[in-house]
C-alpha cells in the first residue's frame, strides 16, 4: 500500500512549529507494512492543496492530510478537499452535536441545557465537512476529521491527529518488512557491501550515521525470508553490534 502524507500550515513552513506529525505518521504507517511514497508540506492555499489532493488521489492507494481543519480564517483544508472532489461543505448532525457538546463542556456548561446559539460560537464552521465524507469524531479536541474516497483528513494538533489515526489505522496495511541492525564501522566503509547486498537481494538498505559510532542499517523488503537472508549476508561482512 503506497501512501502520501500532506501536512498543511504556514506555521510549519515558517519554522514556528516542528513537523512532528509527518514523522509520527510515517513511522506508524511503516510499522503497519505500508510504504510512504512522499511527504509534502504546503501553505494554507486552497488551490494548491486541492490540486495536490486531486493529483495524489489518482496516483496512490491513500493520501493523509493533516492540519488546516477547523473554523478559523486560515483553516482551508476541508474546503480544499471538497473542491478536489467537486463536493459542497455540509454539516452532519452527529458532528454538529459533538462540536456543540465539546464547546459546552470546555466552558463548564451542560450540553443538554445550553442551546447552540447561546454559546456565541460558530458551530457549523467547525463541523462542516465535504458532502459524502465519513466523519471522524474527535475524542481529544474540537475539530472532526473525515475520510473521502482514499483521502484521510486529520486535525494538526498532534494529540488529536494520533487519536483519530488510531480509529482508522486498520485501514492501512502492506507487505513491507523492516529489520534494523547497528555497526560501529564508518558509513563510507560499508558502501560497497550495501550496494552488493542490494544487487543480490530484493531489498532496500538505508544507512544512517550516528555520532556515537552506532551507525544504523535498515533493511526493508516485502518477503521476510529475503530480508533475513540479506541480514545474514551482511552480518558476515559488516561488524554488527547489539541494539542498545
Amino acid at each position: 500500500m503506497d501512501v502520501a502524507i500532506l501536512t498543511v500550515g504556514d506555521e510549519v513552513l515558517a519554522g514556528d512549529i516542528a513537523n512532528t506529525n509527518a514523522k509520527w505518521l510515517a513511522s506508524r504507517l511503516t510499522d503497519r507494512g505500508a510504504t510512504v511514497d512522499r511527504i509534502l508540506t504546503l501553505p494554507d492555499d486552497r488551490d494548491r492543496i486541492a490540486a495536490t489532493i486531486r493529483e495524489w488521489t489518482d496516483a496512490l492507494d491513500a493520501v493523509i492530510v493533516t492540519g488546516g481543519l477547523g473554523g478559523t480564517h486560515d483553516d482551508v483544508t476541508a474546503d480544499s478537499l471538497a473542491n478536489a472532489f467537486d463536493r459542497e461543505l455540509v454539516v452532519d448532525q452527529s458532528v454538529r452535536r459533538d462540536v456543540h457538546e465539546t464547546v459546552a463542556e470546555y466552558r463548564d456548561l451542560d450540553p443538554e441545557s445550553v442551546a447552540p446559539e447561546e454559546l456565541d460560537f460558530d458551530i457549523d464552521a467547525w463541523a462542516a465537512l465535504p458532502a459524502g465524507s465519513r466523519p471522524l469524531l474527535n475524542p481529544e479536541g474540537l475539530c472532526p476529521g473525515c475520510v473521502l474516497g482514499n483521502v484521510y483528513a486529520f486535525p494538526g494538533v498532534p494529540a488529536e491527529l494520533k487519536a483519530l489515526f488510531e480509529r482508522v489505522a486498520g485501514e492501512f496495511s502492506g507487505d513491507a518488512v523492516s529489520r534494523t541492525v547497528y555497526t560501529p564501522q564508518p558509513e563510507a566503509s560499508v558502501v560497497d557491501v550495501i550496494a552488493d547486498a542490494r544487487e543480490r537481494f530484493d531489498v532496500t538498505i538505508g544507512s544512517y550515521p550516528d555520532t556515537e559510532r552506532r551507525n544504523r542499517l535498515k533493511v526493508t523488503g516485502t518477503n521476510p525470508e529475503t530480508v533475513d537472508r540479506a541480514l545474514e549476508w551482511l552480518a558476515d561482512r559488516v561488524d554488527l553490534v547489539p541494539e542498545a
